[in-house]
């Protein structure tokens, strides 16, 4: 699947209000943060039952819209290595294959409109994966759709866009903490979701989620943000 590669915009060094918190832990202090939450998708869950679509394809247009909002979150490097921002960015996410017990990575471009977004990656996933209802891994009878990889490369489309960030689907496991170590990844400015199994606490179903930033991309105030807004878009998914 080919889609354009845009150009990112430069950002205005002299009128960024982040440009000294991009210096300190860009090259000062380098670091990235893990943040995990509970997002609640009991309304989303209960949609997707009465809905053909898939939920793991709902879960990743869901991130894709929210960090498609925030230019912290778009985030690259140019080739000297000052910050710019794509115009759009599009999620890369993971299915697995239970017999090799391996995953493999496929892209879809992000769209606005979650149906044209699903009747694009839905036909790309039948040529990859085959779906599985994982219902038995939930704490309740809500079906958790995960996607099992009929490929055996990592990335069966070829090597995802530059400007992709990825989604990982744990549907094995409920967690409230995950941290990825990534070695000499202080170039790496997009965020990385992963997902886990859903829970259910006080008549409500949670999704854990954890979302991986580079310090120097985004605060705590922004992936704050990014969550809470996720939050309200599952919240009220009529757009399903």
């Amino acid at each position: 699947m080919d889609a354009p590669i845009p150009t990112p915009a430069p950002i205005d060094l002299d009128t960024w209000p982040r440009r000294q918190h991009f210096d300190h832990y860009r090259r000062r202090v380098p670091c990235t943060y893990a943040m995990t939450v509970e997002v609640d998708v009991t309304a989303f869950a209960a949609a997707l039952r009465r809905s053909p679509r898939k939920s793991y394809l709902a879960q990743v247009w869901a991130l894709a819209t929210v960090v498609n909002r925030h230019e912290e979150f778009r985030m690259c490097l140019t080739a000297s290595g000052d910050p710019a921002v794509w115009p759009v960015v599009h999620p890369a996410f993971t299915v697995f294959n239970p017999e090799r017990e391996t995953f493999a990575c496929v892209w879809a471009p992000y769209d606005p409109d979650f149906g044209t977004f699903h009747d694009t990656a839905a036909p790309l996933l039948a040529e990859h994966s085959r779906a599985t209802d994982f219902g038995t891994f939930h704490d309740t009878a809500a079906p958790l759709l995960a996607e099992h990889s009929r490929a055996t490369d990592f990335f069966p489309q070829g090597n995802p866009p530059p400007n992709a960030f990825d989604v990982s689907s744990l549907p094995w496991a409920s967690f409230t903490g995950f941290t990825l170590d990534i070695r000499d990844g202080w170039d790496h400015l997009a965020p990385i979701f992963t997902l886990g199994r859903y829970t259910e606490r006080d008549a409500r179903l949670l999704l854990p989620l954890s979302v991986q930033i580079h310090h120097a991309a985004a605060d705590g105030f922004h992936t704050a943000r990014l969550t809470d807004e996720l939050q309200t878009l599952l919240a009220d998914p009529a757009w399903l």
